[in-house]
């Protein structure tokens, strides 16, 4: 599995990346800047997230909505935010590569100057409104912010999530969020991707033509936190929440993205929880009938990781049952480690999600998205055989390690979300957390 590019560094610091790929008549178009909410400070959160928003408004020569002209194009486009980087893709047709590129163009170096008190108060009630359909107003919607609050101190860059504080959006001004686009969204902070029906010198001169004239800008400061050490004792929080089952959360600090044992977990959570045949689906689920569902993960991010387990209870069921049996397989596994049939599966699984990576050129996980990633992250866009390598070379050895070093009972956290005014469903001992 292997993406041909070409990788070229415009004199204003801007990479560019090229794949060419003539099957469809399309091309992709995929900016990514390297920031994200860990680059905002404590009471100053949200704004990278608001931004996105903003980039969507008009820019200088182009002042009005962005999405119209490019899907009259017949093209697709979106933008998304998390802790680490903002990406902005469309995917046109080949004669509307010029329209893609010049308003990429335009966003990238002229925003400030179409960027009105009107447009800001609009979308930050927008991202206010967001905030409470996806978080504030969802079930069990709290329950993320309540679980990276507690694994990382208040000055740390993971102690809040991307969508930010609400009291920090609503007193956001103009002029700090010009600061913000001003420090970050430059071209040295940037890699531009272009995957598709374009020949490489074309798509080279147009990303000249279109991106070489704006300023470079300086080189943004950089983010140095090491991550917290693990609590030396198991800590539980207890949430109220409007839901109707009681729900389980454990979480752990893990490896970070691409680091030694970051892969190892990412098996370690698909011999748990992938699919039916998991071993906590079929024990708790399927056996034993106590949980209605359930998820494990290791959450990868630039500074450091979290693994998480989640578990929601079965009418009659309490919590401490799904505690007990979920400790119970994370302990055989660090014990004894995954079987011969469950690597295989798990290998098959992770080479799927590589290969499905490789069907489209763009989008959100897409070719062209994929480069932007190695690129951004480990300032190699030709990563993508080694990365699917982590998992190939991965040993029934190396995942019971891994299991049995990080997801130790005495360094987890867990989070009782019950219903309200039901506080005696959560674990014993389990402290009231606040959160909104």
């Amino acid at each position: 599995m292997h993406i041909d590019y070409t990788k070229h560094r415009l004199d204003n610091g801007l990479d560019v990346l090229v794949h060419e790929d003539h099957g469809c008549p399309i091309v992709a178009v995929s900016v990514w800047y390297h920031v994200g909410s860990k680059n905002e400070q404590p009471g100053r959160t949200g704004f990278a997230h608001l931004f996105e928003h903003l980039m969507f408004e008009g820019s200088e020569h182009h002042d009005r909505g962005y999405f119209q002209p490019l899907q009259e194009a017949g093209g697709t486009l979106n933008g998304s935010t998390n802790t680490d980087r903002t990406n902005y893709w469309e995917v046109v047709p080949r004669n509307a590569l010029d329209l893609a590129l010049w308003m990429e163009s335009d966003r990238m170096g002229y925003l400030l100057p179409a960027l009105t008190d009107h447009k800001f108060g609009n979308q930050r009630e927008v991202v206010l409104n967001e905030r409470r359909q996806n978080y504030e107003n969802r079930p069990y919607g709290l329950a993320g912010m309540a679980i990276v609050s507690a694994l990382y101190p208040p000055d740390h860059p993971y102690h809040w999530l991307t969508i930010g504080a609400a009291d920090d959006i609503k007193a956001a001004k103009l002029d700090d969020v010009r600061t913000f686009f001003q420090t970050y969204y430059r071209p040295r902070n940037a890699s531009l991707a272009l995957a598709g029906d374009v020949a490489t010198a074309d798509a080279l001169r147009l990303a000249e033509d279109y991106f070489g004239g704006i300023e470079s800008g300086d080189p943004p400061p950089p983010v140095v936190f090491a991550m917290p050490p693990s609590p030396a004792a198991e800590r539980r929080l207890l949430f109220e929440d409007r839901v109707e089952l009681p729900r389980l959360y454990m979480a752990w600090h893990s490896p970070a993205l691409f680091e030694a044992d970051d892969a190892a977990l990412d098996l370690v959570a698909e011999v748990l929880a992938g699919g039916k045949t998991s071993r906590l689906y079929r024990t708790l689920v399927y056996e034993e009938r106590i949980a209605t569902e359930l998820a494990a993960s290791q959450n990868s991010r630039e500074l450091g990781g979290s693994f998480q387990v989640v578990a929601t209870a079965a009418p009659g069921r309490t919590l401490a049952e799904l505690e007990q049996a979920i400790a119970r397989e994370v302990a055989r596994l660090a014990e004894e480690g995954p079987t011969a049939q469950e690597m295989e599966r798990c290998l098959a699984q992770a080479e799927a999600h590589f290969v499905y990576r490789l069907q489209t050129v763009g989008g959100f996980g897409g070719k062209s998205d994929q480069l932007n990633a190695y690129n951004v992250f480990l300032g190699d866009p030709g990563y993508f055989d080694r990365d699917l390598d982590r998992y190939r070379t991965a040993t029934i050895g190396d995942v019971q390690r891994a299991a049995e070093q990080w997801l130790r009972p005495d360094a987890r956290l867990l989070l009782s979300v019950v219903p309200r005014g039901r506080a005696a469903l959560a674990l014993p001992q389990s402290e009231p957390v606040a959160v909104s």
